[in-house]
């Protein structure tokens, strides 16, 4: 939990700091300072925690089915990956809001009460408490079963919107 954190505040921090730039470049009058926070929003968005829900529910379930050892592959290379890019990802747009609410956006921090962040708070949940998940075959089984719903739930909603 404060690794997790630790890399949110910085990449928030990093991110907003980024974004002041780019805001101080067009406040001078430089084009790619909005160039660059044009991008930034389009990178992050509500709307890709929904595909990477898909797939880290995927691949936590097989981390739940899988024996040990290939199941620390896939929970080395597979979800852990997708969760620190969870956490990147929600860092970055809320440290692009609160910069924008300390440029003058008064309803900047607005955009972060969207329904499928949701999806970025589950990940990070569900990633906390996978080694729990394991410990006994019921709570495996019941595991399994939770992801596939998930997996199949995130991938409907995906395709959907």
């Amino acid at each position: 939990m404060n690794r997790t954190a630790s890399a949110f505040l910085l990449v928030a921090v990093l991110t907003g700091l980024l974004v002041a730039l780019g805001f101080a470049l067009q406040i001078k009058g430089y084009g790619f300072g909005s160039l660059g926070n044009e991008r930034l929003d389009g990178l992050a968005g509500a709307a890709t925690f929904l595909p990477l829900a898909a797939l880290y529910a995927f691949t936590a379930m097989l981390v739940t089915i899988l024996p040990i050892r290939a199941a620390a592959m896939v929970h080395a290379n597979g979800t852990t990956p997708i969760y620190l890019t969870a956490v990147v990802l929600f860092a970055t747009i809320v440290g692009m809001q609160i910069t924008r609410m300390a440029f003058g956006n008064a309803g900047a921090l607005w955009a972060l009460v969207d329904w499928q962040f949701v999806f970025a708070a589950g990940i990070v949940m569900a990633h906390l408490s996978l080694d729990a998940l394991r410990r006994n075959v019921l709570l495996r089984t019941l595991a399994f079963i939770g992801f596939a719903a998930a997996t199949l739930a995130c991938l409907y909603w995906t395709f959907r919107f």
